[in-house]
């Protein structure tokens, strides 16, 4: 029989900016993406909806990020269209002795989240999708086999040929939240393309997440077997290289023809502004200023973009002079930023008798001078280059908004080795 089905990954529901008053309308942006993805499967009539993992952005996500989730699903449901889902590394919870929210939404029936069980040895059990209990490794959608696993981590390598073992059916498809080196953009939980080419022979459709990345994983004979969609929306700054969509698959006679269907994710761009050779800050900030203008198109997008803006080049001025209220100005005048990040890593060029020219940038400055605090205590000398690479991590956590006060805690207490107070 012929089946049609909607294949997307990493929605990152519940990401957004902790700062600036952009968190309700960045964090809007995933959940408006989603939408579109839930109306294109109504309109396109597909028989499921395929999600490799990461769903959400987090494990401890907000409860009106779980009602907006369940509101945006609805309509899946209402129309008997099954959503099948398995775990991310983002949606993973620590607290295995809690109920996760994927795990409510599959006991609700907004998603099917397939989970294999393991065996005594160390071997995969996928067992029927029980509707009632939410819960099971596979399901059967008309004669099409779905098998499911969320992320299992940098040596998922090793399991695939437990994995395969543990098929024995035909028309399978595989729904795994694992990259492929040489493809995928991330540098962890990924496997090598020649430990994941045993899954072309078991399933005629591998379902990958976890990079952001659209790509391709095929046979040393050509044929396409591993598909990543990537995310739908631009999660982190770098994406705006990366086409954005998901995969509309048709299955016919056990072969399988995909689609790439473009979505529509919030304008990003990363602008490096070169420096070098100017004398004064204000000249500097016209130059921010001209460079931006070039660089920047908006075309016809009313939305506010996200701008990654970065410093670079040697300067006759202390890199401090641009501040970063100053830099932010120049941003409104220009685009009107949802969200910026800068980067100063301007250099500041001086004269000594002893050489024609030295350079020190913003980020030695700062490495210094936070080395001589914590040096300041004798507590703390043997740790210096430990403790300012910690304070300058959070520093840029804290600026991304990418962590809560609970999870700079936990950091704390995991590489400093200080006590929750």
């Amino acid at each position: 029989m012929s089946l049609r089905f909607i294949h997307t990954a990493d929605i990152h529901l519940g990401k957004t900016y902790r700062h600036g008053g952009c968190e309700v309308a960045r964090s809007e942006d995933f959940f408006t993406c989603l939408a579109g993805i839930v109306n294109d499967a109504l309109v396109e009539e597909v028989n499921f909806v395929l999600i490799a993992g990461d769903l959400f952005h987090t494990g401890q996500i907000l409860p009106r990020t779980f009602a907006r989730t369940i509101e945006i699903l609805q309509p899946l449901k209402e129309a008997g269209i099954p959503c099948v889902a398995v775990e991310g590394n983002h949606d993973w919870i620590h607290r295995r002795d809690s109920i996760s929210w994927m795990e409510a939404l599959s006991q609700m029936g907004y998603i099917r989240l397939l989970r294999p069980t393991r065996t005594a040895e160390g071997g995969y059990l996928f067992e029927p999708f029980d509707e009632e209990q939410g819960c099971g490794g596979h399901l059967v959608v008309g004669d099409l086999n779905i098998y499911g696993l969320g992320y299992i981590g940098a040596q998922a390598g090793n399991h695939v040929p437990r994995i395969c073992e543990a098929v024995t059916t035909e028309n399978n498809l595989l729904l795994f939240h694992v990259g492929i080196w040489t493809f995928s953009p991330v540098e962890i939980g990924n496997m090598k393309p020649e430990e994941a080419l045993p899954l072309a022979d078991r399933f005629g459709y591998v379902a990958l997440g976890h990079g952001h990345k659209p790509y391709l994983v095929e046979t040393p004979e050509g044929r396409p077997y591993g598909f990543n969609p990537g995310s739908p929306e631009r999660v982190n700054f770098g994406e705006q290289r990366y086409d954005k969509g998901y995969y509309l698959v048709t299955v016919e006679n056990g072969y399988f023809h995909h689609t790439f269907r473009s979505t529509d994710p919030r304008p990003m761009h990363a602008v490096t502004i070169d420096l070098d050779g100017t004398s004064d800050a204000e000249t500097a900030l016209e130059n921010v200023h001209r460079q931006l203008r070039e660089a920047l198109d908006t075309g016809q997008d009313e939305r506010r973009p996200l701008v990654a803006l970065k410093l670079v080049g040697r300067v006759a001025f202390h890199p401090f002079e641009l501040g970063r209220e100053r830099l932010f100005t120049v941003l409104e005048e220009v685009c009107r930023p949802l969200h910026a990040e800068i980067r100063n890593h301007l250099s500041l060029v001086t004269r000594s008798s002893d050489s024609a020219s030295a350079k020190k940038s913003l980020a030695d400055i700062e490495k210094e001078v936070l080395h001589e605090l914590v040096g300041a205590n004798s507590q703390y000398k043997d740790r210096q280059d430990e403790l300012v690479a910690l304070s300058l991590s959070i520093r840029d956590l804290v600026l991304k908004g990418e962590v809560s006060d609970d999870e700079l805690l936990g950091i704390l207490a995991r590489d400093a080795n200080i006590d929750k107070k």
